[in-house]
């Protein structure tokens, strides 16, 4: 049988069955919580080690003890099984939970009065904020409902809703000479090196001259990248969210003077949009401008 099938003949019971006779140690305790007969108990659990081809428990006549297989299989079995138990809670009651993905920074300064504001108005639709180092967020990965989307990435595959905008900062280590000036200019940034996250950053080489733009070095995350500044070899550029949800010692934001602002939107799948995704959008969108006037740090 190849992995496909095997797949699809893998029963929610098979798995229910092997953390039964884990958890209560024993066929006749596991019959017993499942509400079957110890012979179907063996049966079940036969036909899952048929399925998966190997042995999970070693059985005695006075113990059950897992297989190192089975040490694996019974923790991804439990994952599945809560998952499952969630769908179906899920299902019964309405969408209750609202997973809400970014790459870097959520709302940034806006965060924890979006947090408030939401268990407030919202109580009966949990909110998680998902952190997810690709463009979109974890949207395009399944992780989540909605997404805070920063970076130019194309919104054509998604619906999309501005939010609002964020002006920009330069990160400097807090011992650089610019630490202690009130502003950077676009055009002072070429004589540096920027530190720049290829795949979800907000900065682009374009924002200069092909003929003068600066030294860069790319990094993988948003630690990385703090890790990159601190040490005094880069710069970087990044929206005020960055600022606000990202303080580190060593490290201090300057504003950029003269730079366009970024804008800051949500986007989610046009076909299976949750039901709070308006909800969602009017309440970042409303916080965002309450705080339309002169950026903070």
């Amino acid at each position: 049988m190849d992995e496909t099938s095997m797949a699809a003949a893998l029963e929610l019971k098979h798995l229910r069955c092997l953390v039964a006779i884990m958890d209560t140690g024993s066929f006749t305790d596991a019959a017993h919580e499942l509400g079957v007969s110890q012979a179907a108990v063996s049966r079940t659990l036969a036909g899952l080690e048929g399925l998966l081809g190997v042995r999970l428990l070693h059985r005695t006549s006075r113990s059950v003890a897992p297989t190192a297989t089975g040490v694996q299989t019974l923790a991804r079995a439990r994952i599945l099984l809560a998952g499952a138990d969630e769908l179906v809670r899920e299902a019964a009651t309405g969408r209750t939970r609202l997973h809400i993905g970014h790459a870097w920074s959520a709302f940034g300064r806006h965060t924890t009065e979006f947090q408030r504001r939401w268990h407030e108005q919202h109580p009966d639709t949990e909110l998680r904020l998902i952190r997810h180092n690709t463009p979109t967020g974890g949207l395009a990965e399944g992780l989540c409902d909605l997404a805070v989307i920063r970076a130019p990435v194309d919104l054509r595959p998604w619906s999309h809703a501005r939010i609002g905008h964020e002006a920009r900062y330069v990160a400097l280590a807090s011992d650089d000479p610019w630490a202690r000036r009130r502003g950077i200019r676009l055009a002072e940034i070429p004589g540096r090196t920027l530190a720049i996250d290829r795949r979800t950053g907000t900065t682009a080489l374009d924002l200069w001259p092909e003929e003068d733009r600066p030294e860069v070095e790319y990094t993988h995350d948003i630690d990385d990248w703090l890790a990159a500044i601190a040490t005094g070899r880069c710069i970087g550029l990044t929206p005020q969210a960055t600022a606000a949800q990202y303080r580190r010692d060593g490290i201090v934001y300057r504003p950029l003077r003269d730079a366009e602002p970024i804008p800051v939107h949500l986007i989610w799948r046009a076909h299976t949009t949750h039901p709070a995704t308006h909800t969602a959008i009017a309440l970042a969108a409303g916080l965002y401008r309450e705080y339309d006037g002169a950026p903070r740090v």
